[in-house]
Protein backbone atom coordinates (compact mmCIF):
# COMPACT_ATOMS: atom_id res chain seq x y z
CA UNK A 1 0.00 0.00 0.00
CA UNK A 2 1.33 3.22 -0.78
CA UNK A 3 2.22 6.29 1.86
CA UNK A 4 -0.92 8.32 0.33
CA UNK A 5 -3.55 7.75 -2.58
CA UNK A 6 -1.88 9.53 -5.60
CA UNK A 7 -3.99 12.05 -7.53
CA UNK A 8 -3.83 13.72 -10.92
CA UNK A 9 -1.86 16.44 -10.70
CA UNK A 10 -4.28 18.21 -12.78
CA UNK A 11 -7.17 18.15 -9.83
CA UNK A 12 -4.66 20.63 -7.84
CA UNK A 13 -6.57 24.40 -8.23
CA UNK A 14 -5.35 27.44 -7.23
CA UNK A 15 -5.44 29.19 -3.68
CA UNK A 16 -7.52 32.14 -5.38
CA UNK A 17 -9.63 30.02 -7.47
CA UNK A 18 -10.89 26.92 -4.98
CA UNK A 19 -14.72 27.38 -6.06
CA UNK A 20 -17.14 29.91 -6.63
CA UNK A 21 -16.96 32.60 -3.58
CA UNK A 22 -14.11 30.30 -2.00
CA UNK A 23 -10.52 31.35 -2.09
CA UNK A 24 -8.14 30.41 0.41
CA UNK A 25 -4.46 31.44 1.88
CA UNK A 26 -1.41 29.77 2.96
CA UNK A 27 0.73 30.70 5.99
CA UNK A 28 3.60 28.35 5.99
CA UNK A 29 2.60 25.00 5.97
CA UNK A 30 -1.39 25.97 7.22
CA UNK A 31 -4.23 27.20 5.10
CA UNK A 32 -6.86 29.62 6.00
CA UNK A 33 -9.94 30.16 3.99
CA UNK A 34 -12.11 32.94 3.17
CA UNK A 35 -15.79 32.38 2.06
CA UNK A 36 -17.86 35.02 0.14
CA UNK A 37 -21.70 35.97 1.93
CA UNK A 38 -24.24 38.49 0.93
CA UNK A 39 -22.70 41.79 1.86
CA UNK A 40 -19.36 40.58 3.04
CA UNK A 41 -17.21 37.13 3.75
CA UNK A 42 -16.78 34.76 6.63
CA UNK A 43 -13.36 33.35 7.38
CA UNK A 44 -12.15 29.81 8.20
CA UNK A 45 -9.57 29.03 10.79
CA UNK A 46 -6.83 32.00 11.83
CA UNK A 47 -4.11 30.45 11.05
CA UNK A 48 -0.42 30.24 12.75
CA UNK A 49 0.60 32.54 15.58
CA UNK A 50 1.99 35.96 14.44
CA UNK A 51 -0.08 35.24 11.08
CA UNK A 52 -2.89 38.23 11.95
CA UNK A 53 -1.02 40.68 9.42
CA UNK A 54 -1.33 38.43 6.69
CA UNK A 55 -4.79 37.55 6.88
CA UNK A 56 -5.59 41.35 7.67
CA UNK A 57 -3.93 42.48 4.60
CA UNK A 58 -5.46 39.29 2.38
CA UNK A 59 -9.15 40.16 3.22
CA UNK A 60 -8.75 43.97 2.93
CA UNK A 61 -7.23 43.08 -0.58
CA UNK A 62 -10.25 40.86 -1.69
CA UNK A 63 -12.65 42.30 0.07
CA UNK A 64 -11.83 45.96 0.26
CA UNK A 65 -11.53 46.39 4.00
CA UNK A 66 -14.48 44.72 5.35
CA UNK A 67 -14.48 42.90 8.30
CA UNK A 68 -15.53 39.37 8.05
CA UNK A 69 -19.08 38.64 9.48
CA UNK A 70 -18.27 35.92 11.78
CA UNK A 71 -14.43 33.29 12.21
CA UNK A 72 -15.74 29.77 11.99
CA UNK A 73 -13.23 27.00 13.56
CA UNK A 74 -12.41 23.63 12.47
CA UNK A 75 -11.00 23.04 15.59
CA UNK A 76 -8.67 25.09 18.14
CA UNK A 77 -5.04 23.67 17.50
CA UNK A 78 -2.53 26.18 17.38
CA UNK A 79 -1.86 26.42 13.92
CA UNK A 80 -5.84 27.47 13.13
CA UNK A 81 -6.05 29.96 15.97
CA UNK A 82 -2.49 31.72 16.21
CA UNK A 83 -4.09 34.93 15.09
CA UNK A 84 -5.88 35.30 18.59
CA UNK A 85 -6.02 37.40 20.37
CA UNK A 86 -4.67 40.11 17.54
CA UNK A 87 -6.96 39.05 15.00
CA UNK A 88 -10.08 40.45 17.63
CA UNK A 89 -8.73 43.19 19.46
CA UNK A 90 -5.88 44.83 17.57
CA UNK A 91 -7.95 45.19 14.74
CA UNK A 92 -11.16 45.58 16.33
CA UNK A 93 -12.62 42.79 14.59
CA UNK A 94 -15.73 42.73 16.83
CA UNK A 95 -17.31 39.43 15.22
CA UNK A 96 -18.49 36.44 16.77
CA UNK A 97 -16.42 33.41 16.63
CA UNK A 98 -17.85 29.70 15.87
CA UNK A 99 -16.51 26.06 16.92
CA UNK A 100 -18.13 22.60 17.69
CA UNK A 101 -19.59 22.88 21.42
CA UNK A 102 -16.62 19.93 21.80
CA UNK A 103 -14.04 22.32 21.39
CA UNK A 104 -15.17 25.42 23.41
CA UNK A 105 -13.32 23.82 26.74
CA UNK A 106 -9.60 24.42 24.19
CA UNK A 107 -11.26 27.56 23.36
CA UNK A 108 -12.11 29.12 26.62
CA UNK A 109 -8.97 28.56 28.79
CA UNK A 110 -9.96 25.01 30.41
CA UNK A 111 -8.62 22.49 29.14
CA UNK A 112 -5.00 21.57 27.26
CA UNK A 113 -4.97 19.23 24.66
CA UNK A 114 -3.61 15.79 24.59
CA UNK A 115 0.49 15.71 24.27
CA UNK A 116 1.54 15.65 20.89
CA UNK A 117 2.43 11.96 19.67
CA UNK A 118 6.18 12.27 18.51
CA UNK A 119 6.69 8.75 16.91
CA UNK A 120 3.09 8.40 15.13
CA UNK A 121 4.42 10.19 12.13
CA UNK A 122 7.76 9.21 11.48
CA UNK A 123 9.10 12.68 10.29
CA UNK A 124 10.86 15.86 11.08
CA UNK A 125 8.10 17.06 11.94
CA UNK A 126 6.62 14.91 14.28
CA UNK A 127 9.82 14.84 16.23
CA UNK A 128 9.41 18.65 16.47
CA UNK A 129 5.69 18.41 18.19
CA UNK A 130 6.40 18.23 21.75
CA UNK A 131 7.42 21.74 21.32
CA UNK A 132 4.55 22.93 19.87
CA UNK A 133 1.79 24.94 22.21
CA UNK A 134 -1.23 22.50 23.18
CA UNK A 135 -2.25 25.13 26.19
CA UNK A 136 -5.87 26.34 25.31
CA UNK A 137 -6.60 30.12 24.27
CA UNK A 138 -9.00 31.66 25.82
CA UNK A 139 -11.56 33.24 23.89
CA UNK A 140 -13.88 33.35 26.66
CA UNK A 141 -17.75 34.44 25.46
CA UNK A 142 -16.92 35.47 22.58
CA UNK A 143 -16.39 31.92 20.80
CA UNK A 144 -20.00 30.80 20.63
CA UNK A 145 -21.38 26.91 20.18
CA UNK A 146 -22.16 26.21 15.95
CA UNK A 147 -25.67 25.77 15.60
CA UNK A 148 -27.00 22.20 16.80
CA UNK A 149 -28.97 21.69 13.64
CA UNK A 150 -26.02 21.68 11.21
CA UNK A 151 -26.49 24.89 9.78
CA UNK A 152 -23.69 27.99 9.38
CA UNK A 153 -23.86 31.11 10.75
CA UNK A 154 -23.57 33.96 7.64
CA UNK A 155 -23.46 30.76 5.47
CA UNK A 156 -26.57 29.69 4.69
CA UNK A 157 -26.37 27.50 1.72
CA UNK A 158 -23.04 25.93 3.99
CA UNK A 159 -23.96 22.93 6.68
CA UNK A 160 -20.73 22.09 9.22
CA UNK A 161 -20.09 18.27 9.94
CA UNK A 162 -18.96 16.78 13.39
CA UNK A 163 -15.60 15.25 12.19
CA UNK A 164 -13.76 13.85 15.01
CA UNK A 165 -10.37 11.97 15.41
CA UNK A 166 -7.73 14.89 15.10
CA UNK A 167 -9.97 16.68 17.99
CA UNK A 168 -12.58 15.96 19.61
CA UNK A 169 -15.09 18.55 18.43
CA UNK A 170 -13.13 18.52 14.97
CA UNK A 171 -15.69 20.15 12.38
CA UNK A 172 -15.18 20.16 8.19
CA UNK A 173 -17.87 22.45 6.27
CA UNK A 174 -19.62 21.11 2.94
CA UNK A 175 -21.82 23.15 0.42
CA UNK A 176 -24.34 20.73 -1.01
CA UNK A 177 -25.02 22.56 -4.38
CA UNK A 178 -21.39 22.22 -6.10
CA UNK A 179 -19.81 19.57 -3.38
CA UNK A 180 -17.04 21.61 -2.23
CA UNK A 181 -15.73 20.31 0.81
CA UNK A 182 -13.32 23.00 3.70
CA UNK A 183 -12.07 19.60 5.21
CA UNK A 184 -9.83 21.45 8.08
CA UNK A 185 -7.38 18.38 9.24
CA UNK A 186 -9.80 15.71 9.12
CA UNK A 187 -7.54 14.39 6.56
CA UNK A 188 -4.49 16.16 4.65
CA UNK A 189 -3.87 16.66 0.72
CA UNK A 190 -0.12 16.11 1.54
CA UNK A 191 1.97 14.22 4.27
CA UNK A 192 2.24 16.77 7.05
CA UNK A 193 4.69 14.67 8.82
CA UNK A 194 7.64 15.31 7.18
CA UNK A 195 9.24 18.54 5.62
CA UNK A 196 10.01 17.16 2.26
CA UNK A 197 6.60 16.35 1.34
CA UNK A 198 5.03 19.33 2.89
CA UNK A 199 7.58 21.31 0.92
CA UNK A 200 6.90 19.53 -2.82
CA UNK A 201 3.23 19.27 -2.39
CA UNK A 202 2.86 16.78 -4.14
CA UNK A 203 -1.20 15.93 -4.58
CA UNK A 204 -1.93 12.95 -2.33
CA UNK A 205 -4.79 11.80 0.07
CA UNK A 206 -3.19 11.25 3.66
CA UNK A 207 -4.84 11.19 6.96
CA UNK A 208 -4.60 13.69 9.46
CA UNK A 209 -1.64 14.92 11.07
CA UNK A 210 -0.55 11.89 12.82
CA UNK A 211 1.18 13.41 16.02
CA UNK A 212 -1.58 15.68 16.95
CA UNK A 213 -4.82 12.97 16.21
CA UNK A 214 -5.84 11.97 19.39
CA UNK A 215 -8.23 9.38 18.65
CA UNK A 216 -7.97 7.25 15.42
CA UNK A 217 -10.81 5.17 15.15
CA UNK A 218 -12.76 8.44 14.99
CA UNK A 219 -10.80 9.68 12.44
CA UNK A 220 -11.25 6.58 10.09
CA UNK A 221 -14.83 7.34 10.89
CA UNK A 222 -14.61 10.73 9.72
CA UNK A 223 -13.05 10.04 6.43
CA UNK A 224 -15.80 7.76 6.16
CA UNK A 225 -18.70 9.78 6.41
CA UNK A 226 -16.47 12.86 4.05
CA UNK A 227 -16.48 10.13 1.75
CA UNK A 228 -20.00 9.77 1.30
CA UNK A 229 -20.55 13.12 0.35
CA UNK A 230 -18.73 12.16 -2.79
CA UNK A 231 -17.09 15.61 -3.33
CA UNK A 232 -15.77 17.34 -5.85
CA UNK A 233 -13.68 19.76 -4.73
CA UNK A 234 -11.88 19.23 -1.36
CA UNK A 235 -9.95 22.63 0.57
CA UNK A 236 -7.45 21.26 3.03
CA UNK A 237 -5.98 22.81 6.32
CA UNK A 238 -2.80 21.40 5.24
CA UNK A 239 -1.41 20.61 1.03
CA UNK A 240 -3.34 22.61 -2.11
CA UNK A 241 -6.97 22.17 -2.26
CA UNK A 242 -8.62 20.08 -5.27
CA UNK A 243 -11.05 19.31 -8.18
CA UNK A 244 -12.26 17.65 -10.28
CA UNK A 245 -13.58 13.93 -11.31
CA UNK A 246 -11.38 11.97 -9.73
CA UNK A 247 -11.27 13.66 -5.90
CA UNK A 248 -14.52 11.41 -4.93
CA UNK A 249 -13.20 7.97 -6.14
CA UNK A 250 -9.54 9.48 -4.33
CA UNK A 251 -10.98 9.78 -0.67
CA UNK A 252 -12.99 6.06 -1.05
CA UNK A 253 -9.58 4.52 -1.19
CA UNK A 254 -8.54 6.34 1.60
CA UNK A 255 -11.69 5.84 3.81
CA UNK A 256 -11.33 1.88 2.23
CA UNK A 257 -7.90 1.88 3.21
CA UNK A 258 -7.37 4.15 5.77
CA UNK A 259 -5.57 1.82 8.45
CA UNK A 260 -2.81 0.95 5.59
CA UNK A 261 -2.41 4.46 5.08
CA UNK A 262 -2.94 6.61 7.53
CA UNK A 263 -3.08 4.49 11.01
CA UNK A 264 0.66 4.76 13.00
CA UNK A 265 1.73 1.29 13.68
CA UNK A 266 2.24 2.18 17.00
CA UNK A 267 -0.69 4.14 17.66
CA UNK A 268 -1.97 6.42 20.94
CA UNK A 269 -4.81 5.42 22.03
CA UNK A 270 -7.78 7.96 23.28
CA UNK A 271 -8.02 8.48 26.52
Amino acid sequence: MPDGIEINEKDVVALDNIAPGVRGLRIAQVNVYAVSAPGGWVLIDAGLPTSDGRIRRWGEKHFGGCKPSAILLTHGHFDHVGAFPQILDAWEWDVPVYAHQSELPYLRGQKNYPAPDPDAGGGLISLLAPFYPRRPINLGNRVQALPLDGSVPGLNDWRWIHTPGHAEGHVSFFRDSDRTLLVGDAFCTTKQDSLSPMAMQRPELHGPPAYYTSDWDSAKDSVAILAKLKPQCVAPGHGSPMRGLDVAPALDDLARNFDAVARPRNERHAA
